[in-house]
């Protein structure tokens, strides 16, 4: 048994079944969407590598996003919360909604959830939210995988749609490239406009005659 799976065999030592880390991705960039997903890895498997996904290089992440999503013994779940709706709910209720959503993606439904955080989403099944769960759990370590490179796979192809922005490179986060260039062509439609510096360059926007 591995450290990572020690919170997975404490809720197997009580008799639960069906143990799915949850986590999300995109919580704090400027643009696109986030996204959420949770995993079920089948007790005693362990996937070498696994752990947060932003302590990953691209490259790591791709490999064990294909180790994860092609094994045929692993569940899991993807879900998207897109930025119109971020804008509406706010980004912690959205993250918290797509992390719902990613549960009942799942092929079968857990009987107990292990959560990235301290927040639990709206949810009937048993949860326990755990504090850097990424680096402590491998089910959310895998959720984390997962959620982050499906993210930039969208990013990229938001990039096709939108060169201007460097979505390929910075995948919608505030970097200074991105803010650049916020500015000089405003903001598209993946952008979200509650998150600054997006909300004032809208509001300027409106000011203009």
């Amino acid at each position: 048994m591995g450290e990572k799976t020690l919170l997975e065999e404490s809720a197997y030592q009580k008799g639960r079944r069906l143990i799915a880390g949850v986590d999300e991705a995109g919580r704090g960039p400027l643009a696109g969407p986030v996204v959420a997903a949770a995993c079920i890895l089948p007790r005693g498997l362990l996937i070498a590598g696994v752990d947060d996904s932003k302590k990953l290089t691209p490259e790591e992440r791709k490999t064990l996003y294909h180790t994860l999503t092609t094994h045929p013994d692993i569940l899991f779940g993807i879900a998207i919360v897109e930025c119109d709706a971020i804008d509406k709910m706010n980004i912690l209720r959205a993250s918290l909604h797509a992390m719902a959503l990613a549960v009942k993606e799942l092929p079968e439904e857990p009987d107990y959830l292990l959560i990235d955080g301290n927040h639990l989403p709206p949810t009937h099944i048993a949860s326990k939210a755990v504090i850097k769960g990424d680096s402590r759990s491998q089910s959310i370590g895998a959720a984390s995988i997962i959620a982050k490179h499906y993210r930039d796979l969208l990013m990229i192809e938001y990039h096709k749609e939108f060169p201007e922005y460097g979505f390929d490179q910075h995948k919608g986060y505030g970097t200074k490239k991105h803010v650049e260039a916020l500015k000089n062509y405003g903001p598209c439609r993946i952008h979200r406009t509650s998150f600054e510096p997006v909300k004032s360059l809208v509001a300027n926007l409106m000011e203009i005659p």
